[in-house]
C-alpha cells in the first residue's frame, strides 16, 4: 500500500460494498472483478483455508478422538469462541460478535452446553429406579395384595370344603355287613323246647320279657332250638347267649344247621356267683358261627359229657367274628 491510500485500517473496516456509496467511490472502491479482491484499493485478500485465522493465531490442534461411550473433551473455555470454528469476523464486512452462552436449563445435570453427550449416569439411575419399582410391585402382589383380596380368600376357604373335608366316609361302607338291629334275636319263651325243658320265672334277673327263662336243661337230651329265617347273607356271625348258673361252670353242645360244632359252648361262672346262687349267676357267653343266607337252625343241647346245670335266657346275633 502507498502512504496516500492504505485502504481500510482493518479487514473489518473494509466494506465490500463501498463502491455503491459516494464516499466509497471517492475512496477508490471498485466493483468486484473476476478472480481477485474487490472493494477499496489495497484491500486484504481474504482467501484462506477453512478454519484458519488470519491475524496472528495458528489453527488449533485437532482434539483426539474420544473412546466409545465417552464424551469428547471440549476445547477452550465455556463461553469463549472455539478456535476450530471461523469467527463471524471471517466474513467480509462482518461485525465482531460476542459469544453468548446458551442458558443452563439443568438438563442432564451438566450445564446444558452444546456438544455434550447425554447424561448416561442419570439415565442409568432412572432405569434402575423403574426396575426397582416394578420388582416391589410384583413382590406385594405375590404376598397377597390388598386386604380386600385376603378377605375374599378367607371367605372362600371357609365356605368351600377341602378335598379331605368333602371325602366323607360312605355310610354304607361304615355299616357292618348286617346291622345288629336288623339281625334276629329271641327270648326263652319263643324257643323250641325238647327233652324235658320248660319255661319258668321264679329266679329273678332274667332279661327276657316277663323274666321268663328255660329251666330243666340239667339232664342229658334236654335241648332248645332257634329257627331263624332273617339272615341277610351267608357269612360269619357271632352268637350270644344270656344264661345263669348256680355258682359253678357248665357247658353245652352247639349245633348249627344239624352240624355239631367241634367244641362245646362255654357256660362258665363268669359272674363269680357263690355256689347255689342262681340269682347272682346270670351272665353271657358267645361263639363264632357260620350261617347261610335266609333260614338257619341253632340248637343248644345237653349231651353226654356236658355239665348242663344251666338256665337259658336269650339268644341274639351280631355280624362278623370276635
Amino acid at each position: 500500500m502507498t502512504p496516500g491510500n492504505n485502504g481500510a485500517s482493518t479487514p473489518e473496516d473494509d466494506d465490500p460494498f463501498g463502491y455503491l456509496y459516494a464516499d466509497g467511490q471517492a475512496a477508490g472502491a471498485q466493483p468486484p472483478s473476476g478472480g481477485g479482491g474487490y472493494g477499496y484499493p489495497g484491500s486484504v485478500n481474504r482467501v484462506r483455508p477453512v478454519g484458519e485465522r488470519q491475524y496472528g493465531q495458528s489453527a488449533a490442534p485437532t482434539a483426539p478422538t474420544a473412546q466409545y461411550g465417552q464424551v469428547p473433551q471440549q476445547q477452550g473455555t465455556y463461553g469463549q469462541p472455539n478456535g476450530n470454528h471461523s469467527g463471524p469476523e471471517a466474513f467480509t464486512g462482518g461485525e465482531p460478535t460476542t459469544y453468548q452462552p446458551m442458558p443452563d436449563h439443568g438438563r442432564g445435570g451438566g450445564g446444558g452446553g452444546r456438544g455434550r453427550g447425554p447424561n448416561t449416569k442419570g439415565l442409568l439411575i432412572g432405569a434402575v429406579a423403574v426396575v426397582a419399582a416394578v420388582v416391589i410391585g410384583i413382590g406385594i402382589a405375590m404376598l397377597g395384595g390388598d386386604g380386600s383380596d385376603d378377605d375374599k380368600g378367607g371367605d372362600a376357604a371357609g365356605s368351600t370344603p377341602s378335598a379331605a373335608d368333602s371325602a366323607e366316609p360312605s355310610k354304607e361302607a361304615s355299616k357292618p355287613a348286617a346291622d345288629p338291629a336288623d339281625l334276629p334275636e329271641i327270648d326263652a319263651k319263643a324257643l323250641k323246647l325238647e327233652g324235658g325243658t320248660t319255661t319258668a320265672s321264679d329266679i329273678a334277673g332274667a332279661k327276657s320279657a316277663g323274666g321268663v327263662y328255660v329251666a330243666g336243661f340239667n339232664q342229658v337230651g334236654a335241648s332248645v332250638a332257634w329257627s331263624m329265617n332273617e339272615i341277610p347273607k351267608s357269612g360269619k356271625y357271632t352268637l350270644y347267649v344270656n344264661y345263669g348258673v348256680p355258682g359253678k361252670d357248665a357247658d353245652a353242645t352247639l349245633t348249627i344247621n344239624g352240624k355239631a360244632q367241634g367244641r362245646p359252648l362255654n357256660l362258665a361262672n363268669f359272674a363269680k356267683a357263690a355256689e347255689g346262687d342262681y340269682e347272682k349267676g346270670w351272665t353271657q357267653t358267645w361263639a363264632n358261627v357260620q350261617l347261610n343266607k335266609g333260614t338257619n337252625v341253632v340248637k343248644l343241647s345237653c349231651e353226654t359229657g356236658n355239665q348242663c346245670d344251666v338256665n337259658v335266657d336269650q339268644l341274639w346275633l351280631e355280624s362278623g367274628w370276635k
